[in-house]
């Protein structure tokens, strides 16, 4: 801390003269941020602020009326104090500087014995030196503990621990929801510290700089880079302290704000490069070209896949809505986001498995993976928590919710290659599952999609589209014009395996207008519907239909 006026006062050079306070005894403490010695009276243009002005007071000896001027230009010109040696007779300028100092908001003293003003000098600057060099080692620890943090990625924890040891107060880490992700607590209990936190910290907003601000005059720092702020470090209770501790804290605040974003920029860094490796050797092994199981296995142990007795492809695929489009992001950037997201929750999810697992975005909408397992029945329950954790919170809380990634299983296999060679599988099935109606399971095998697999396949065919419109062209030509729903007709109908009588039940339509719906349909499509190969063949259609439509 830099010296007051007080402290200056108390230094024996100037206590053995006996000082006497004539004015502005309430800003003694006031620091003293240089000391300057001047026996003219223009001497407010050459202070900057924060100066204690000595002088022996020659020249208001010569014209004491000038002392109450004097003191304003010290005043104006943010001078800490003023003091005055009047050795001997000097009682004009003593009256006059009494006189002046009443109304004085700065501290005037004056000396009655001869004071050494070098010494004076050299001992104050020597305290502030001493303060500024403090200062300098302080801010060196800090950068130094900080660097530190940064550069061995130390978790989140570490670093709130390591600023409240510094500031010696309580510091909360919250994200942008107001939700407490770290803590840590000095000389308060945990309650005390984060009771009603959410409403207390909506209370303070977020800052546009380190400083005190909200109704509690909390200290705090946002902790982001630029316009890409997550979150911000906080003392909720700041102690008592001095402009210098609380700048010291504020600087502790700022450099732990930058290691958690730099820690967090490295771990998404690091994340990205794992993803990009894993991806690499994914599509290498899709495509071996003359790649042996031995290097596979060697390659794949390099990057956490364990060898096994047991591989299974799997492929995560953008769900798509019930008989509609693809749900996929507008934006590639969020599409992209959305696959690193998944991966990072399936890295996650493998951790707490009983499995080891590659896996890399294969394509736009879909991420491949090669899931290891050392034993046949590990792997339902390994599919289950991959299954779970590609859904997403959202379907925890709501298992009613639609899935927004399918999950399609290939066929399980003895040795590495042969699995990779199995992710193609692997998509069909997702891809296929992506059209099912109303099915919600947590992963499909090919048994679970079958024909519909199939005319997934052939859905580029131009045969299937002549097909399609052969079977279907007066009832697409009707929905067309806006004359009536019948292909959803047509499918519940088909759906119903033929059953007039269960689609009349089930409160569709009234008996009389279903019939009649029904032989209107018969009619534009020129066909007998109690014929089972004619309900077939349009089955097929409407599926084929349907699927070409993603």
């Amino acid at each position: 801390m830099l010296p007051t006026v007080s402290a200056v006062l108390e230094l024996p050079v100037l206590r053995d003269a006996a000082p006497s306070v004539l004015g502005g005894a309430k800003s003694l403490d006031e620091p003293v941020r240089w000391v300057h010695v001047s026996e003219i009276l223009d001497v407010g243009g050459l202070l900057s602020g924060g100066e204690l002005v000595l002088t022996t007071g020659l020249e208001l000896e010569k014209s004491p009326e000038e002392s109450a001027s004097f003191i304003r230009s010290l005043e104006a010109a943010g001078a800490a104090g003023l003091i005055v040696e009047l050795v001997g007779q000097r009682n004009r300028s003593r009256e006059a500087l009494e006189k002046a100092a009443r109304n004085a908001s700065m501290p005037v003293i004056v000396v009655e014995r001869r004071v050494r003003f070098v010494q004076v000098t050299e001992i104050v600057h020597r305290m502030i030196v001493a303060e500024q060099l403090e200062r300098v080692e302080r801010a060196r620890d800090v950068h130094e503990a900080f660097t530190v943090l940064s550069l061995e990625s130390a978790d989140t924890q570490r670093v709130v621990d390591q600023a409240a040891t510094m500031i010696g107060a309580s510091v909360v880490l919250e994200d942008l929801s107001h939700l407490v992700i770290a803590y840590a607590g000095r000389h308060v209990s945990t309650t005390d510290l984060l009771e009603d936190w959410e409403r207390r910290s909506r209370t303070t907003p977020f800052p546009a700089h380190t400083a005190r601000s909200g109704p509690e005059q909390w200290l705090q720092a946002a902790v982001g880079v630029r316009q890409q702020v997550w979150g911000r470090l906080v003392v909720p209770m700041p102690p008592a302290a001095s402009e210098a501790d609380e700048d010291m804290a504020i600087m502790v605040l700022e450099r732990a704000a930058q290691t958690l974003a730099i820690n967090r920029l490295a771990d998404r860094d690091q994340r990205e490069l794992s993803h990009h490796a894993q991806a690499g050797l994914l599509n290498s092994l899709r495509q071996p070209r003359g790649l042996s199981e031995a290097e596979a296995l060697a390659r794949a142990g390099s990057l956490g896949l364990k060898r096994s007795s047991y591989y299974v492809p799997l492929v995560f695929r953008t769900a798509l809505q019930a008989w509609g489009s693809p749900v996929l992001p507008a934006d590639p950037l969020a599409g992209q986001q959305d696959e690193r997201e998944l991966l990072d929750r399936l890295a996650k999810a493998v951790k707490s498995s009983a499995g080891t697992a590659l896996a890399a975005s294969i394509q736009s909408g879909s991420v491949g993976m090669i899931l290891a397992l050392p034993a046949r029945q590990q792997e339902e329950s390994t599919l289950q928590i991959l299954a779970d954790a590609a859904a997403g919170p959202e379907i925890e809380a709501n298992s009613a919710a639609p899935r927004a990634w399918i999950l399609g299983v290939g066929r399980m296999k003895a040795t590495l290659l042969e699995a990779a060679a199995g992710i193609d599988e692997a998509a069909h099935v997702a891809e296929s599952a992506a059209t099912l109606r109303g099915e919600g399971k947590p992963y499909y095998r090919a048994t679970d999609v079958r024909l519909r697999g199939l005319l997934a396949l052939l859905r580029k065919d131009p045969r299937v589209q002549q097909f399609v419109e052969s079977e279907l062209s007066a009832v697409l030509q009707a929905e067309a014009e806006g004359k009536g729903e019948y292909l959803e007709l047509l499918g519940l109908y088909l759906g119903s395996g033929g059953n007039k009588a269960a689609m009349a039940r089930s409160g569709y339509l009234s008996r009389p207008t279903l019939y009649a719906r029904l032989a209107k349909l018969e009619e534009l499509l020129a066909v007998d519907l109690d014929d089972a190969e004619s309900r077939t063949s349009l089955h097929v259609a409407l599926l084929a239909h349907l699927i070409r439509g993603r």
